[in-house]
């Protein structure tokens, strides 16, 4: 009887030691949350609850959703360019910002209002006369074409001009005298070739643009949009004979006279290709040019404007602002995308 007792004893004994080791063992394998993790029980044990991780933490949402991580990226995306309200830095009547590679609106204001175009015309009658002409060709000037009012190059009737130097004085120094002398080699009269001019603007995707004058002369029944001026350029700067022009600063004549551009922009905003300047009282200041940069390319034409190189220099700023914005707001839209 003693001795089954006593091994009654020994084995609780042993069945309480057995229990008390394992239970320190089991305990052993718990993580001990310290005292930033109590307080945020979102925050597993297993990731430190630093305050730099819990500014990175990103709710998903429900499983398979991703839509508070599709505002978020929106907001960023908006938030990435600050533009400025452009319309209150400007004066032109009637603006537009195009996209050089594909022909989108990045920016407009009135640009389908028809309005006189002054001298950003004559890119039609110099993109013609080079078409038209060998540059060697040489032009005589009649009495109406040595007439016309300035601007001009003081052409003398009783000689003869190469067509290259006619075409530089055009495009660069906006010579109404050689734009009627081009004109008038070309179809035998300025009105002749103000329709020559009209057609080809329709051709090249100018759809509201009417000439009367190779000039761009205030006339009745003259017009162009800003849209059609930018279109316009768009597609002559693509010639490489036109555009290598429209890039110089000056340049010499064959007869020894020094023609500068009007185009100030060529060295007054980064990125400037080319552009062509107009006045009149009736069209006011007037411009359309190309500017390339890191973002890509862009035209911007301007029409009624009383502040023109300020205006150019504003919109082309906020136009490769725009294309950042814009290019950024896709590549987010493609990793939305591919994350769903």
């Amino acid at each position: 009887m003693k001795m089954s007792f006593s091994r009654a004893r020994l084995y609780t004994l042993f069945t309480i030691l057995f229990l008390s080791c394992a239970l320190q063992v089991q305990a052993a394998r718990i993580p001990v949350l310290d005292v930033t993790a109590k307080h945020r029980p979102q925050v597993t044990a297993t990731t430190p609850a630093t305050d730099q991780n819990l500014r990175g933490w990103i709710s998903l949402g429900d499983h398979g959703r991703i839509t508070a991580v599709k505002r978020r990226v929106g907001k960023s995306a908006a938030k990435a360019t600050y533009l400025p309200n452009i319309r209150k830095k400007i004066t032109s009547k009637s603006v537009i910002i195009m996209d050089a590679e594909t022909g989108d609106t990045i920016f407009s204001k009135a640009p389908d209002n028809p309005r006189q175009p002054a001298s950003t015309i004559k890119v039609l009658t110099g993109m013609i006369a080079i078409k038209s002409l060998d540059n060697n060709e040489t032009i005589g000037v009649s009495r109406h074409a040595s007439g016309m009012p300035r601007s001009k190059i003081y052409l003398d009737t009783k000689k003869q001009y190469k067509a290259d130097d006619l075409i530089n004085a055009v495009l660069l120094a906006s010579a109404n005298d050689a734009s009627v002398a081009l004109a008038e080699k070309i179809a035998g009269s300025e009105e002749n070739f103000a329709r020559m001019m009209t057609l080809r603007a329709k051709l090249w995707g100018a759809k509201n643009t009417i000439c009367r004058t190779a000039s761009g002369l205030t006339a009745k029944g003259q017009q162009s949009t800003a849209r059609d001026l930018a279109t316009i350029f768009r597609y002559l700067m693509e010639n490489k004979n036109f555009a290598r022009r429209m890039q110089k600063t000056k340049v010499t004549t064959s007869y020894g006279k020094t023609l500068r551009n009007h185009n100030k922009a060529l060295w007054q905003v980064k990125g400037a290709n080319g552009g062509k300047t107009g006045y009149t009282a009736a069209a006011r200041q007037t411009y359309v040019g190309k500017f390339t940069r890191e973002e890509g390319s862009i035209i911007v034409a301007i029409m009624g404007s009383e502040t023109m190189w300020s205006d150019v220099k504003n919109l082309v700023e906020y136009g490769f602002l725009r294309k950042q914005q814009i290019a950024r707001t896709q590549m987010e839209k493609s990793r939305v995308a591919q994350a769903d």
